[in-house]
This record gives structure tokens, sequence and C-alpha cells, in this order.
């Protein structure tokens, strides 16, 4: 997959994981990509770990893999720095 496939790929895995995430999320375009591409290696990682690969060389995941680990890594950036209500 190309740098151009990637881009894209995590901007349509980032938009649907804050579409699924409850509440508000305050991100640009930037973020949200790479919210995405983020997930897509997070979903890699937990897809080798579960089944029982090198974890050491997570491979990238499906689509449903990347959404998933978008939505745990936003859920982790919220647990970390919850966004200021006024």
């Amino acid at each position: 997959m190309g740098l151009c496939s990637w881009i894209i790929f995590g901007f349509v895995v980032g938009l649907l994981a804050r579409a699924i995430m409850p509440g508000e999320q305050k991100m640009g375009l930037i973020r949200t990509t790479l919210l995405g591409v983020g997930g897509a290696f997070v979903g890699g990682f937990l897809a080798a770990l579960i089944r029982g690969g090198n974890w050491r060389s997570p491979s990238p995941a499906g689509f449903i893999g990347a959404i998933l680990g978008a939505v745990v890594l936003l859920w982790l950036s919220e647990l970390i720095a919850p966004s200021r209500r006024r």
C-alpha cells in the first residue's frame, strides 16, 4: 500500500472511529488521519497477540481491526487528556 493509500485509509478509519465514539472530539484533518493510521497499527498488533503471531512485526490490520484500534486509541486519549468542557 502506497503512502497516499495509507493517508486516505487512515482518514476514513479515523472518521469512522470518531463517529462510533460517543461525545465530541475536537480534531482536525491531520489528527483524524493520524488516528486512523495509528489505529491500523494497533489493530495489527492486537491481531498478532490474539493469533499468536510475532508481535514485534505487526502487520496492518484489516478494515474492522483498524477501526477497533482507532477507537481504542481515541478512548485512551480521552482517558489521558480529557477534553475541556466550557
